[in-house]
């Protein structure tokens, strides 16, 4: 981890498909910090076997001293949690804001992009990669794709160290790529 000397914010972000390691690595970069507080971005959705699985394996992973909040309300998290963090992950935010319009979702990322930049102690955020592959065939699927491809991108953008994972292994992305001219 470096330290931060340039003016940059301390966001460290981790993206990558499903199944590439990424919360295990934002997980293995969190160790580091003392008293880090576990956001949990999601649904409960307690009738679905499989996503139930899936929090019990996140769980388990966990040290027990971390604090834990789930929510599906990052904005007011941003604004009450004021330590480490590690967010896990954007997918759940841009679900949650999905019915939103165009306008309503704008000043919301800008509200978020925001609260990240003035955060003093490191975030760690976990992203996935959605758009790797076959176009929706619906609309919220389309939707879903393009804004949270937007807001990572806006994301890495503002941030100290971004990381790719895939099939097991954590890429800095900072170290063999350039930022593409807008």
């Amino acid at each position: 981890m470096e330290i931060n000397d340039n003016n940059s914010t301390n966001i460290i972000f981790i993206t990558g498909g499903t199944k590439s390691g990424k919360s295990e690595f934002a997980e293995y970069l969190g160790r580091k910090f003392k008293k880090l507080t576990y956001i949990a971005l999601s649904d409960s959705r307690p009738d679905d076997k499989n996503w139930q699985k899936k929090i019990v394996e996140h769980r388990k992973r966990r040290p027990k001293e971390w604090g834990l909040v789930e929510t599906n309300n990052l904005i007011r998290t941003l604004k009450s949690e004021h330590g480490p963090l590690l967010i896990d992950s954007l997918g759940g935010f841009v679900m949650e804001s999905i019915n939103k319009n165009d306008e309503e979702w704008q000043k919301m990322i800008c509200l978020l992009l925001d609260l990240l930049a003035i955060r003093v102690k490191t975030t760690l955020i976990v992203g996935e990669q959605v758009g790797w592959s076959l176009v929706s065939e619906y609309e919220i699927g389309n939707t879903y794709i393009e804004r949270l491809g937007d807001l990572q991108k806006r994301i890495t953008k503002i941030s100290l160290e971004n990381w790719l994972t895939l099939n097991g292994r954590a890429i800095k992305l900072d170290n063999i790529s350039i930022e593409i001219p807008t």
